[in-house]
């Protein structure tokens, strides 16, 4: 059986397709964080983790004085692969075709795991073992293999918990974030038997007994499965190489024992050279865990004989990435390495936790990259550019640069825009008509001061049409005079209302 013929060069830009996204139907991210901000504990929960994970990051990078070069050097690389992206794209499939891997090209999320599924069912396989992987968890992925019948392990320890609790990830480097250490020992002794070897009776909640019961759990998957699924940190156009970091071990095993290798790659993920992975292997790191570098860096290029998996397929996923990219200012938010710097330092997440988002990416690089993957059709979508203070913590610690605050609000400008005419836009629309001419503004500004003396030092508790800003707030008092009658009483001669001048 062959797979699904693809076709052989990059999609067209175009708008997001139909992606079917995780957590369809959540509410808008305002009243999913008022539901979040209700859990003590997962409060706890996230404001020990991230405090840890910063702090933690912080000495990291504090060893670093030209961490400023790198951030530059990391940011222009990931820039010139999207200012050239097809170009580098198809010098990627050259490359990895030449190795002896197979490349699909996917426009959508249907399509890839269409791809995918097809792949597996050709080999027969009832069972995949799965690299820790965003972008498989963008399309879904598991939930189309097993509608198919085929179960999908998830292998990292993170991902094991959420999976083994029926959960949904809540932070993008550790996505039991959300979970303490005796909630996770709960489910292993609830959950695994069902599917595999049971936690040890006399589990504690020690990290080293948790860690060890997940590997028990874990070894007889990856010495059955024969074929893993995965995703990739990078991909090298001029070697077609793919890259894995990962901290615990369990990638390398997916990525070596089974017979058969699937890569969902997004087509951002693309970097030119060799050169180019020097700078963002020390960035990623330092931003993700704080550490110096990676514990476990796996590198693959096609097929080798005697070696790894004897059959590779790459999928070069779009799934609204070109729409993305042919937006002047958006485009910046292809760069995201994944590290997850931005959720540990956002003051917003870090009391709502990921789940609020409405997405498997969350935080402050959620809030800017789903809308403009998915669109903003759903409420969840329209709602994300306001899931932030705007303080501009993620973008400082974004380790390639990426201009978090900047692109909030110019997406609010659009959703704004988009809703037509709304009781704000009208009122803007009267002030600019208002300021825009000299007379008028000496008008309001008589009548303003006419208001200030009628209403004196009485406090203004309610006004039509601003019912829900004074239920929790007092209304300035208009001015008895304007700055321009005052200086006109007091300077004599200077400017004189109504002048224009």
């Amino acid at each position: 059986m062959t797979t699904t013929p693809t076709p052989s060069r990059p999609p067209v830009p175009g708008p997001p397709q139909d992606t079917s996204p995780t957590f369809v139907g959540m509410p808008t991210f305002h009243r999913a964080a008022r539901a979040a901000l209700d859990d003590t504990q997962q409060r706890r929960n996230l404001h020990h983790a991230t405090r840890t994970i910063r702090d933690k990051r912080s000495r990291a990078v504090a060893e670093l004085p030209h961490w400023e070069e790198l951030r530059r050097a990391g940011a222009a690389a990931k820039d010139e692969a999207l200012d050239h992206l097809a170009d580098y794209l198809i010098r990627l499939e050259e490359r990895l075709t030449a190795g002896g891997a197979t490349v699909h090209w996917a426009r959508d999320a249907a399509e890839a795991n269409r791809i995918v599924l097809d792949i597996v069912r050709a080999k027969e396989a009832e069972e995949v073992v799965k690299v820790k992987s965003m972008v498989t968890q963008e399309i879904e992925l598991n939930e189309a293999l097993e509608a198919a019948g085929v179960n999908a392990w998830e292998t990292d320890l993170a991902e094991l918990i959420v999976q083994l609790g029926h959960d949904r990830p809540s932070h993008i480097l550790v996505p039991a974030i959300h979970r303490n250490r005796r909630e996770i020992r709960d489910i292993f002794q609830r959950e695994m038997a069902a599917v595999g070897r049971p936690a040890p009776k006399d589990l504690t909640d020690e990290p080293s007994r948790l860690a060890e019961a997940a590997r028990l759990h874990l070894r007889e998957k990856f010495l059955r499965a024969r074929v893993g699924v995965s995703g990739a940190n990078f991909a090298i156009a001029d070697t077609g190489s793919l890259v894995v970091v990962e901290s615990e071990g369990n990638g390398r095993m997916c990525l070596t024992l089974p017979e058969t290798l699937i890569s969902v790659v997004g087509i951002e993920k693309v970097l030119p050279s060799w050169d180019d992975l020097g700078a963002l292997l020390q960035l990623l790191p330092r931003s993700s865990t704080g550490e110096r570098m990676n514990p476990y860096t796996t590198i693959w290029s096609g097929v080798h004989e005697g070696d790894g998996p004897q059959e590779v397929h790459v999928v070069l996923l779009d799934n609204g990435r070109t729409h993305v990219l042919g937006d002047r200012l958006g485009r910046q938010a292809l760069r995201c390495i994944r590290c997850s710097a931005c959720l540990n330092v956002c003051p917003v997440y870090e009391r709502t936790g990921g789940h609020a988002y409405g997405s498997v990416y969350p935080g402050p690089i959620g809030a800017v990259l789903n809308p403009q993957l998915r669109g903003t059709e759903s409420d969840i979508d329209r709602s994300l550019p306001w899931a932030s203070s705007l303080c501009g913590a993620c973008y400082d610690a974004c380790p390639v640069g990426i201009d978090i605050p900047e692109l909030l609000v110019e997406l609010r400008s659009r959703v704004a825009g988009d809703r037509g005419r709304t009781a704000e836009s009208v009122a803007m629309a009267a002030t600019t008509w208002l300021f825009s001419d000299p007379r008028r503004l000496t008008a309001a500004q008589r009548a303003t001061g006419v208001a200030g003396r009628l209403v004196g030092d009485r406090t203004i508790r309610s006004v039509p049409g601003l019912g829900a800003w004074t239920n929790a707030r007092d209304l300035p008092n208009p001015p008895p005079e304007s700055f321009r009658t005052w200086w006109a009483r007091e300077r004599g001669g200077g400017t004189r209302e109504g002048s224009g001048r």
